[in-house]
């Protein structure tokens, strides 16, 4: 506090010292002075005689035989024939009758604290050097060094002499306390300054408390984050242990797990566009789901829900977002995911640099759900290296397929029914309250919106390219051609449009499964897939994603090779997602990190699977998994169709058939009849 000497200082009073204002050391010296103390009191170092030493009571203290005074006395006698060392230890190098009768009076009243010598922990006083030209010196210095580049407490220092100097002359420059205390007085106003420059800029933009966001209703804001699944699985395909990430999507109002995802490896922003979809979507039931995870909430049947949705629908809320809050991952903060942002209404509110406070609830739940279920699960490997099991790869037993029907499962029946002790609302501050009846009280009091979106917002999530369509190639995306019968009528025709992509057409492309690109038809506005031309006609090649085109396309130009069409590029691209060998031994081909990398691409490709408009009857589920050999039975097919289609098109017309064994001699023979004798032979 500012006085009006001049002086910075702390502000008047104190709370009365506790045990925990000392540290192990000082408590010690506390307990040993209590033991001097209480022989001296009663003869026992312990206090009673039922708790009495070998050799206790001593002669000159036992209780029997002597007074108080006496033993006051002795023990006064006792301490001052101790090592100075000793006795300064204990801070009676200077003790007397009098010290002896203050601490047993302090010991009465305040235990073993009134035992403690106030030197050990004594009251801030503050800084009295630092005046107030100091005090605003410092403040303006701190405003100075968040707008610079990081700076040292060196060059602090010197620029705090500088301000000081040139406001007030060299006299007030003079009066400024040493390096030392300038840096212990920097710390304890703007802490330790150990974070990066612009993460301190970003904290020190809004002060934390004075912003707050006032929920009332489901859907107000929602809270989306990624964290590393502290579990190991099984991918579906090798049964190869490896990381997941979990994206969760949490409603900041009750609460609710409204949407997630398992990715394998980084996930991207086409999954974040999936999940906030997934927030509109209703959640179909499952098997082996029982009817006490139906829809429960009141004011709108789940039979009419279940109509509009196309099929029964489980306990958890789905409603349209207005906010959505995230961090500063580049998968949140793209081009794509403010053309997604734009198409669903919502609004982007990124948290601020390295403040994970902003979105405390949702990094609240990452915290439940994994002590309430991913710690009991085999394969658990923890949050942090040093806490890691000794193989936790090796207890892995869940299937990514099994994880994600677990999750959900969970969810619904454990998450949405919980009670929320530390969330209580506003308006039931000592109620018990869980996920689900705060959204049955929010539907009770504003209703709810059953606007189940249109199958076509999938393509429109997608990220589009703006290409040309030419006369018999098709489209041209990421390096590869497409075409498809949907693009017979537009064939080497400009489209429309007019402004920065005049001319083109819009394709979208689902980057998870980039065997086939999207066309909407200007006509009707239906959309038609179009196929990749490097596949061959009826033959259904291994799924694959946009990494690996574009390592399909490095290995193209490595190799010098120069296609003329993307027919030549299959073999390459079989040659990267698996090995051409005899489908039983075609896994032992693959080491450890191609089998992880392919079963990552196989899993991404059957998320877009299961993301793409089927009809709405139909629930979304995960297909079953590619077998092994099924997937290396596809391979081959694949490359003897390719190869087929290449020795066709390399002659003008068909072979004829070889002659028949032995034909060859017989035309020959001497002994052959000609022809027409042979004829006029038969009839007679």
């Amino acid at each position: 506090m500012d006085l009006p000497g001049g002086e910075w200082v702390m502000a008047a009073g104190r709370q009365q010292p506790r045990l925990e204002d000392l540290d192990e050391h000082d408590l010690e010296r506390a307990r040993v002075r209590m033991a001097h103390l209480l022989e001296a009191e009663t003869g026992y170092r312990s206090g009673s005689p039922h708790w009495a030493r070998p050799g206790e009571p001593k002669p000159e203290y036992d209780p029997a035989r002597t007074t108080l005074t006496s033993r006051r006395q002795a023990k006064v006698a006792e301490l001052r024939a101790l090592n100075t060392q000793d006795a300064k230890l204990l801070g009676l190098e200077r003790i007397s009758e009098r010290t002896l009768e203050r601490m047993s009076a302090e010991f009465e009243d305040h235990g073993l604290t009134g035992l403690a010598d106030g030197r050990w922990a004594p009251p801030l006083r503050g800084h009295r050097s630092i005046t107030d030209e100091v005090a605003e010196a410092i403040r303006a210095v701190h405003a100075e060094s968040l707008h610079r580049s990081r700076l040292s407490m060196k060059t602090k220092e010197r620029m705090i002499h500088q301000y000081v100097g040139e406001k007030w002359g060299q006299p007030a420059r003079e009066a400024i306390p040493h390096y030392t205390t300038l840096a212990k007085v920097w710390k304890e106003w703007f802490g330790p300054g150990g974070a990066r420059q612009r993460y301190a800029r970003s904290a020190a933009a809004v002060e934390t408390g004075r912003s707050k966001v006032v929920l009332s209703r489901p859907g107000q804001v929602v809270a989306v984050d990624t964290t590393p699944l502290p579990v190991k699985v099984l991918d579906d395909v090798f049964g190869v242990p490896i990381s997941v990430d979990l994206t969760l999507a949490l409603d900041a109002y009750t609460h609710s797990v409204v949407a997630f995802r398992l990715t394998p490896g980084s996930d991207s922003s086409v999954e974040v566009a999936m999940l906030l979809r997934d927030v509109l979507l209703p959640l179909p039931m499952r098997p082996g789901w029982g009817p006490e995870m139906e829809w429960p909430y009141p004011g709108v049947p789940a039979s009419l829900v279940a109509q509009f949705a196309g099929h029964p629908v489980a306990g958890r809320p789905f409603f349209a977002p207005e906010t959505v809050t995230s961090d500063h991952g580049s998968v949140y903060k793209n081009h794509h995911m403010v053309q997604v942002a734009r198409s669903l209404g919502v609004d982007l509110l990124p948290a601020r640099m390295m403040r994970p406070s902003d979105k405390a609830a949702c990094e609240r739940a990452f915290g439940g759900i994994n002590s309430m279920l991913l710690q009991m699960l085999l394969g658990y490997q923890g949050v942090d290296v040093a806490d890691r099991g000794i193989a936790p790869e090796d207890d892995a037993v869940w299937t990514l397929e099994q994880m994600e029907h677990l999750l959900a499962t969970w969810i619904v029946k454990v998450w949405q029914n919980r009670r929320l002790d530390q969330y209580a609302p506003a308006w039931d501050p000592g109620g018990g309250h869980s996920p689900n009846t705060l959204f049955a009280a929010a539907a009770a009091r504003d209703g709810i919106s059953t606007e189940i979106p249109r199958p076509s917002l999938y393509y429109e999530l997608l990220p589009p390219h703006f290409v040309q369509i030419q006369g018999n190639r098709g489209v041209k995306v990421g390096g590869f051609w497409y075409d498809g019968p949907a693009l017979a009528p537009y064939r080497g025709r400009p489209s429309a449009r007019s402004g920065r992509h005049r001319g083109k057409w819009v394709v979208v492309r689902d980057p998870r499964d980039c065997r086939q690109v999207y066309f909407e038809d200007p006509a009707d506005g239906s959309w038609h897939a179009l196929l990749w031309t490097g596949i061959p006609g009826g033959i259904d090649v291994p799924a694959f994603s946009d990494a690996r085109v574009r390592e399909v396309l490095r290995e193209a130009a490595r190799a010098g090779l120069k296609p003329l069409a993307d027919r030549e590029l299959l073999p390459a691209l079989l040659d990267l997602v698996g090995a051409r060998t005899k489908p039983s031994d075609w896994p032992t081909q693959m080491t450890r990190a191609q089998k992880i990398e392919r079963a990552r691409e196989l899993a991404r490709a059957r998320s877009a699977a299961v993301d793409r408009p089927v009809g709405l009857a139909e629930p979304r589920t995960l297909p079953p998994a590619a077998d092994v050999r099924e997937l290396a039975q596809r391979h081959q097919e694949a490359v003897d169709a390719e190869r087929q289609q290449r020795r066709e098109q390399a002659v003008a017309k068909a072979p004829a058939a070889p002659p028949l064994l032995g034909e060859t001699a017989r035309r020959r023979s001497l002994f052959l009849l000609p022809g027409g004798d042979l004829e006029q032979e038969a009839t007679q």
